[in-house]
C-alpha cells in the first residue's frame, strides 16, 4: 500500500452504551481510531424502496490495516457519518478495503 495515495483522515467510531441518572441506558459513539485513507469510490445509488425512490451515497475507503474493526463501527469523514457494510482484509495484515453507506440527517445522534 502506497502511503502517497493514503491523503484522507477517517475516524473510526464504536458504539458504547451507558446508563444516565435516571437509569435510561443511552447509547454514544466513541472514537477508536484516526486512519489516513484512500477514497476509492464514490457513488449514488438510486433505487425504488416502498413505492419511494430512495437515494444512498456508498463510498470505499482503503487504509492500513486496523485489528478488530466491526460492522457495527461507523466512520466519519469530511463532515458525514457512514455506516461499515463490508470489512475487507488486503493482503497479510497489510490494509482494509472498507465500503460504506452514507447514514441519514436524524440517525447520527
Amino acid at each position: 500500500m502506497r502511503s502517497g495515495k493514503l491523503v484522507h483522515v477517517i475516524e473510526v467510531h464504536r458504539a458504547t452504551t451507558t446508563v444516565n441518572a435516571a437509569g435510561t441506558p443511552t447509547q454514544n459513539w466513541t472514537q477508536v481510531a484516526v486512519l489516513r485513507a484512500e477514497v476509492v469510490e464514490r457513488a449514488t445509488q438510486d433505487f425504488l424502496e416502498n413505492a419511494g425512490e430512495i437515494s444512498t451515497a456508498r463510498t470505499v475507503f482503503r487504509t492500513r490495516f486496523l485489528d478488530g474493526l466491526l460492522t457495527t463501527d461507523r466512520i466519519a469523514f469530511d463532515g458525514q457519518t457512514f455506516e461499515v457494510e463490508e470489512v475487507t482484509r488486503i493482503g497479510r495484515r497489510t490494509g482494509l478495503e472498507i465500503r460504506c453507506r452514507e447514514v441519514a440527517e436524524d440517525a447520527r445522534a
